[in-house]
């Protein structure tokens, strides 16, 4: 008896061998043969309620899991929507998979269904690489090249497309998974002498640290008692290190006057970070003594932060080769001046967005030890990023670098997709959480305990303080919301306005053991 099915079920077939257990994504009448095979290859298929909610799903679950995240949609407006997600997961580094359906024909003819000029190109533009898949062959070794690169280089967003006629069409079964790639994992191949004899040299070395070095805990944190290195960490680094680690700058790469802080710094190494305007929001970083960057990412390693030493290696393996190089050489770096400069910032904080921080202390003095949290683009996810003490490394995503708003609950429910049964947390602000509020659906069909803090302070603040302070007169940062716990409760989602901290407590622990999410409703008001 013939396995040759449409290559639309054979794909997914061939995921499911690749180790591929869930798929996020919304069927259409172009991209319904890719769904004639998910069942019967033992696929969990999650529908979105919107493509860019398929996407951000997607990117929670590879985020949570470790695994790549895998969307389906149609072509033109689907592909469109999943643009947005596919941007966010370039930006942050992070294994997404959009397979597309796209037109078998589109320089003779016009005005189809869901056309496009150029679908590749338009989704190339904010992916690692964009192809089309003419035939079965070239489904599959796209397929396989995107599940080895997510493994062997910088994980990014990617996309492929096949014609409908191809779909549809009768398909060989791809070849099984051949051997698996061997670990990586071991001695780096990067001479790290030079930078152990400088780093047991320095009188203050400093580390910065981002999130492509979350591997590397234990070992990291060794080298850095070793020689008696101070650190920053990135939003996305944080965790790795301790954070009462005693000289433990903390995620405050952000604030100005971190840059003086670099340059009492005689040797620098930043690890698994770009170094990027979002972390640094200004154009250097500070130094004014040798950089070292290790990093797996080319591009990185020659960028406008001009490295005096390039390592090309992962994290993990780097440090776990540099530390037998290094001798014990205590620094100069004193505990009390950390800890005191950590304090001056969170009065800085404090001023700029007054109040936050004592609602960011209370939700976290309920939090559960192994929860992962979801944040969107709101002042309260701002204050958090910079004061919450992480313990674990990859338990707080953020929309860091392309900086979309919606992204909290989608990806949430993603990440609760992958971690089922252990808890997740979104944190989203009152225009964002409206961007995919109809998302809800998902979450309530999959009867996930997701507590959902919902800040609504009635305006865009954030962007209200800036115009104020580039003396633009504020205009169009209010909008008139609707009664977010009707709406919650429309859903079939459960809902809580909670007037004390001590009632928000309350919501937030109480939602944990419920079997369908809750909007807990926050104001500025709490604090009254």
């Amino acid at each position: 008896m013939s396995d040759n099915k449409p290559l639309g079920a054979q794909i997914s077939h061939m995921l499911k061998d690749r180790g591929v257990d869930v798929i996020f994504g919304i069927p259409g009448v172009h991209n319904q043969e890719m769904y004639r095979g998910i069942e019967e290859a033992g696929i969990r298929h999650i529908l979105a309620r919107h493509e860019q909610g398929a996407g951000f799903m997607a990117d929670g679950y590879a985020r949570a899991s470790g695994k790549p995240g895998v969307a389906y949609v149609i072509t033109g407006p689907g592909l469109c929507n999943i643009m947005t997600p596919m941007g966010q997961a370039f930006s942050d580094s992070v294994s997404m998979l959009v397979l597309s359906s796209c037109l078998d024909e589109t320089a003779a003819r016009r005005g189809q269904l869901h056309q496009m000029l150029d679908q590749e190109a338009a989704a190339g533009s904010v992916c690692d690489w964009s192809y089309q898949a003419n035939t079965a062959e070239a489904a599959y070794d796209l397929i396989d090249r995107a599940m080895l690169e997510f493994q062997t280089h910088r994980p990014r967003s990617k996309h492929i497309q096949v014609p409908i006629a191809q779909l549809e069409g009768l398909a060989e079964p791809a070849r099984r998974r051949s051997v698996g790639l061997a670990e990586a994992i071991g001695a780096c191949s990067a001479d790290l002498r030079p930078l152990a004899a400088a780093l047991s040299a320095a009188s203050k070395p400093l580390f910065v640290i981002g999130g492509g070095a979350a591997e590397s805990g234990a070992d990291l944190a060794s080298v850095l008692e070793a020689c008696g290195a101070a650190c920053f960490e990135t939003y996305a680094g944080r965790g790795i290190v301790p954070w009462d680690y005693p000289l433990n700058f903390g995620a405050a790469l952000a604030r100005p006057s971190s840059a003086q802080i670099v340059a009492q710094a005689d040797c620098v190494v930043a690890i698994g970070t770009e170094l990027a305007e979002v972390d640094l929001w200004r154009a250097h970083l500070g130094h004014r003594c040798p950089l070292y960057r290790i990093d797996i990412d080319p591009e990185c390693l020659a960028d406008m932060q001009r490295a005096e030493v390039a390592i090309l290696a992962r994290a993990e393996e780097a440090m776990a080769s540099l530390r037998p190089l290094m001798a014990e050489s205590p620094s100069q770096w004193q505990a009390g001046s950390v800890a005191d400069q950590r304090e001056l910032w969170r009065g800085e904080i404090e001023a700029e967005r007054p109040g936050i921080i004592a609602i960011v202390e209370a939700l976290h003095a309920v939090m559960p030890d192994e929860a992962m949290i979801y944040s969107d683009m709101t002042q309260f996810a701002y204050v958090a990023n910079e004061i919450w003490p992480m313990t674990r490394a990859k338990h707080w995503h953020h929309p860091s670098g392309f900086g979309t708003l919606g992204y909290a609950l989608p990806a949430a429910i993603g990440g609760a997709v992958a971690r089922a049964g252990k808890p997740t947390l979104a944190i989203a602000g009152d225009y964002g959480f409206q961007y995919s509020v109809q998302e809800l659906g998902t979450a309530v069909e999959l009867g996930q305990p997701l507590p959902i803090i919902l800040w609504d302070n009635g305006k865009l603040k954030e962007i209200e303080d800036s115009m104020r302070s580039a003396q633009i007169a504020p205009n169009a940062v209010i909008a008139k919301n609707p009664n977010f716990l009707e709406l919650a409760r429309a859903y079939g989602a459960d809902a809580s306005a909670p007037e004390t901290l001590a009632q928000m407590q309350e919501a937030v622990t109480a939602a944990f053991k419920l079997d369908r999410p809750t909007v807990i409703y926050l104001s500025p008001n709490i604090l009254s």
